[in-house]
């Protein structure tokens, strides 16, 4: 272990732990985490990407931004889907998806940036 990333002495601060504990109680990490980890996918992330892109694409237009099957793209859709990420409309026999709702968008932008970042800091 490397003693410059970690305490040297055990103490904590009582009253900080026990509110910090009190509020993840109120937190519903379980939702969160699936959302994270249905984006967190490659070709999920692209899709969900795409569709921050523009407002609806149908599954033959995401099958082929991410250069998968149809089979492929829709056994995505249909993940992201079941998670809230996004919704589709049926028009005739094409399926069109968009985004669940605009804190997708935001989430996305964010971890973009984010990633971004990063990089350059790297």
């Amino acid at each position: 272990m490397n003693k410059k990333d970690t305490c040297e002495i055990y103490c904590y601060d009582e009253e900080k732990v026990n509110r910090i504990q009190g509020d993840l109680n109120k937190v519903d990490f379980t939702s969160m985490s699936q959302l994270l980890k249905s984006i967190a996918d490659e070709n999920r992330a692209k899709i969900t990407y795409a569709l921050c892109q523009d407002e609806e694409l149908c599954v033959c237009d995401v099958a082929n931004i991410i250069g998968a099957s149809v089979a492929n793209a829709s056994h995505h859709l249909r993940t992201l889907h079941k998670q809230g990420i996004v919704k589709y409309r049926k028009e005739g026999k094409l399926a069109f998806y968009s985004l669940g709702n605009e804190h997708i968008r935001q989430i996305m932008m964010i971890a973009l940036t984010y990633s971004n970042e990063v990089k350059v800091n790297v």
